[in-house]
């Protein structure tokens, strides 16, 4: 029997992640297993032939969507001839909707089945997207429980696999256990993204930010450094700062844990200072006709990741105008010396893990592809 060959897509650093640790538990499971398509540097140490790298087209906002458009159309032209040539025997479509979702309507022509693993957020924004899934996807694996009925309420196949950074992002000590210094130095960590475009729309400010807080209480400030963003960029932010911010590139989870507040970007890594336990504020900027459009379409009480799997508003969310650098260090000063509001919040951080269930969701998600190529082989 010839051994099965899979395409595998991802789009963005955290979807490069979990595509990785998708492609490595499949091989432990299907023999001699392939897999090519589109992905960053933790899918191809993975195994994936790669027909192009993921970051080469992943940016955010409608400004920056149009000038990788090109690249992006040459992209998807030729992952479909690779199907045409490799007639793979399944398709793994890893988050990425507004690429992805074309992708499935492409390859569901061709007679290929599609596993979509991380639901895009029809459930927050463009719910009419759903219509298209139930069409498209034959089984769509999700990392949230709430995301189950309403799938299942729309006729997809779903299945909840848990979420991959429940293994991926350790316990570790926390800064505020260590020691809790009644004057400083306060240790704040900055995640400014993992997208070049969020990084230059949203690390000047929060230096900024640092600037006038630094003018209030001792602070000694990092930049927790995305593996997809080059230090380069981050070493230019801070040089024209003019501020003695170190960046950390590696060990970055020890150094949010040991942190003492956390500036964070929206995204996965909310999630991942969330499980760390580190009080944070959620900070994000989009360009005016990104923002104006999402407003109109979001339909959330809450953006950040760790609110919405919390259900309730645990971690401050500035957005947009409202992100601004004395608004930052402000919010950031009452949680730095505010014990009762930062015990409120490092509580509710710490029911995180648990509401996000139990670890080995790679290999249930895998198991669940693994399946379906035993299906297909079976036929």
């Amino acid at each position: 029997m010839t051994p099965p060959e899979l395409l595998v897509v991802a789009g963005e650093a955290s979807g490069d992640l979990h595509g990785a640790r998708l492609i490595s538990e499949l091989r432990l499971r299907v023999s001699g297993l392939t897999t090519f398509g589109l992905g960053g540097d933790e899918m191809r140490a993975a195994g994936l032939d790669a027909l192009a790298h993921s970051s080469e087209i992943s940016v955010v906002g409608i400004t920056e969507v149009l000038k990788v458009l090109p690249r992006a159309r040459e992209i998807f032209a030729g992952l479909l001839r690779e199907v045409d040539r490799r007639r793979p025997a399944l398709a793994v479509l890893v988050d990425f909707p507004d690429f992805n979702l074309r992708l499935a309507k492409e390859l569901k022509a061709r007679g290929l089945e599609v596993v979509y693993y991380i639901s895009p957020q029809v459930w927050a924004w463009r719910r009419g997207r759903v219509k298209a899934i139930a069409r498209l996807v034959d089984r769509m694996l999700v990392l949230f429980p709430f995301e189950v009925d309403f799938y299942r309420g729309h006729g997809v196949d779903v299945v909840h696999v848990g979420h991959p950074l429940v293994d991926e992002v350790p316990v570790l000590p926390q800064g505020w256990d260590q020691d809790e210094p009644a004057g400083g130095p306060y240790r704040v960590a900055l995640l400014p993204g993992s997208r070049t475009s969020e990084v230059e729309a949203l690390l000047p400010t929060l230096l900024e930010a640092v600037r006038k807080l630094a003018s209030r209480l001792p602070i000694e400030a990092e930049i927790i450094k995305a593996p997809t963003i080059s230090r380069e960029l981050l070493e230019e932010h801070v040089e024209l700062s003019g501020l003695p911010v170190r960046i950390v590139a590696e060990d970055r989870f020890t150094a949010v844990a040991s942190a003492h507040l956390a500036l964070c970007a929206s995204g996965t890594a909310t999630l991942e200072v969330g499980l760390l336990g580190t009080p944070m504020i959620m900070v994000y900027r989009l360009a005016i006709w990104t923002y104006l459009l999402a407003k109109l379409m979001v339909h959330l009480p809450n953006v950040s990741l760790v609110n919405l799997v919390l259900g309730r508003r645990v971690v401050p969310e500035l957005i947009q105008g409202d992100a601004n650098p004395e608004r930052i260090a402000a919010e950031a000063a009452r949680l730095l010396t505010d014990a009762g509001a930062r015990n409120e919040m490092r509580a509710g951080l710490a029911e995180v893990r648990g509401r996000l269930g139990q670890g080995g969701a790679s290999g249930r998600a895998a198991a669940e592809v693994a399946a379906m190529l035993g299906e297909r082989a079976g036929r």
